[in-house]
């Protein structure tokens, strides 16, 4: 295999109650694999969605305000962080295409990217994704010559001509996981990478 044919990539989408893990909590969290088909074309596949108890203090009303998650309800009721981790994992092994690497994707990934290593790390979990992430806020500006502020979801729906993700799912890890992986699919083309 050559090019993206070596990689599945799995578009991943965190909500939190802050910016930070170990101070503030994980609250959800999306992942949509995105594999190549025989003919090496990336299709956006499954999708994963989690929601977790929090389990630090550290509540900023900030980003509470963005995702809307009731979090006394994830008290009670939201997934152990560990579980949610294990069957993401399982998630992962079970969407990697055989011969290909699992790579982890997201929209502004040193935030996606720090929550799901850290928590991986403090559950004391493998993480399917080893060390390496894909920013398609990065790729943005590569491949199509954007300035960094300029590479919003917006601007790249605009841009590379898909639809817009609707706004009464916006900021929901499945969701967000989901319209990101068009828009990394999207790329991907516009680079010729399939």
């Amino acid at each position: 295999m050559s090019g993206d044919e070596r990689c599945t990539y799995f578009m991943v989408d965190v909500e939190a109650t802050g910016p930070v893990p170990g101070l503030y909590s994980m609250v959800s969290l999306g992942a949509t694999a995105i594999a190549p088909r025989d003919d090496g074309a990336l299709a956006v596949g499954e999708t994963f969605y989690a929601e977790l108890r929090p389990v630090f203090a550290g509540v900023d009303p900030r980003a509470n305000a963005i995702h809307g998650l009731d979090l006394e309800r994830l008290r009670r009721e939201g997934l152990e962080p560990r579980t949610a981790l294990e069957r993401l994992s399982a998630f992962v092994a079970e969407h990697t295409v055989a011969g290909t690497e699992p790579t982890f994707v997201a929209h502004v990934a040193v935030f996606d990217w720090m929550y799901v290593c850290w928590y991986y790390a403090w559950c004391g979990l493998d993480n399917p994704f080893g060390y390496k992430a894909i920013d398609t806020k990065a790729l943005a500006m590569g491949v199509l010559g954007l300035p960094w502020l300029d590479t919003s979801k917006d601007v790249l729906v605009e841009r590379l001509g898909i639809a817009a993700q609707d706004p009464a799912t916006a900021h929901r890890a499945d969701a967000d996981a989901r319209h990101q992986a068009e828009l990394f699919v999207a790329l991907m083309n516009r680079a010729g990478l399939k």
